[in-house]
């Protein structure tokens, strides 16, 4: 019923390479070749220049884009209105999700609301704050669910849920045991943080504030780029690192990882949902009402 041809070439426009667009739609870069060049003909312009193995959207292309970006959005939300009507949830639903979320925090929620609602495809971008912010904002994704609020033209925020931030280190440290430590003392202790964008980070920096410390001022040892990676070199080193308390629950069952209290300094947060300023999206609406009442369970 949809003409393939723009979800081609709407394919291309956001991955700006014929090979990703392939692999992404599970067709040939041939075949994607081919859908470009009748879209071509049929609207008698060039949609990208070619610039050897690169390829940006010419001034036709842009405006196409922005067309085809409109017609997908209402022809996702077509499908799930006119599924509704027969009790049948259908459609794509596009989300993203910053990496302590998707990891830690949603999917067993994914997994209840696919049961549910199994004619529902879910595409989900994986990232970290900044870079969910900005798919939004270029219209990759319908929801996003971040760590902290960096409060983004454009975005609306909504509470999802209350989490908090912890010092972190191995069961075996030497401060392991030690009731608290003091902000001094944190001040020598090599510590992991995560990349520059990450939501984590901001809210760490936010909350040094009152006591006039800043990130240069610490003992960093290593950046690294996923939790999971921090947690691994924890295990086996005497660094410490600021982590979502959702993210240790099992080693802290199994006793691996243990958390330090620093005297005074209480790091909490939420995880919001968000979406473009002014948009709706049944199926980002149902899935956020879905994973808000899974948590209330």
């Amino acid at each position: 019923m949809f003409d393939f041809r723009l979800t081609v070439f709407h394919t291309v426009a956001k991955r700006l390479s014929f090979t990703k667009a392939a692999a992404d739609l599970f067709i040939t870069q041939p075949a994607v070749s081919k859908h470009i060049q009748e879209l071509e003909q049929h609207f008698k312009t060039q949609l990208f220049e070619r610039l050897g193995n690169k390829i940006t959207l010419t001034g036709q292309g842009r405006i196409l884009l922005a067309y085809t970006d409109q017609i997908l959005s209402l022809y996702r939300n077509m499908e799930f209105e006119m599924s509704s009507l027969s009790d049948r949830q259908k459609g794509i639903l596009r989300l993203g999700a910053s990496s302590t979320v998707s990891q830690y925090v949603i999917p067993l929620a994914l997994a209840g609301f696919h049961k549910k609602y199994n004619d529902i495809k879910i595409k989900l971008l994986n990232g970290n704050t900044e870079q969910i912010e900005h798919a939004l904002l270029d219209k990759d994704i319908d929801l996003g669910i971040i760590e902290g609020k960096s409060k983004s033209k454009g975005i609306t925020y909504t509470e999802y849920l209350k989490d908090e931030i912890v010092l972190t280190c191995s069961s075996r440290h030497p401060l392991a045991q030690k009731p608290n430590i003091t902000i001094k003392e944190l001040r020598d202790i090599p510590l992991l943080v995560r990349e520059a964008g990450s939501g984590t980070l901001d809210v760490i920096a936010y909350a040094l504030k009152p006591f006039k410390l800043n990130f240069s001022q610490l003992n960093i040892a290593m950046e690294l780029g996923s939790t999971e990676a921090i947690k691994t070199y924890l295990r086996n080193s005497d660094c410490m690192a600021f982590i979502s308390l959702h993210s240790i629950s099992a080693d802290l069952s199994n006793n691996t990882l243990k958390t330090v209290n620093v005297k005074g300094l209480n790091i909490e947060r939420f995880f919001y949902f968000i979406q473009r300023q002014g948009s709706s999206d049944p199926l980002a609406d149902l899935f956020r009402q879905y994973v808000l009442h899974y948590n209330l369970k």
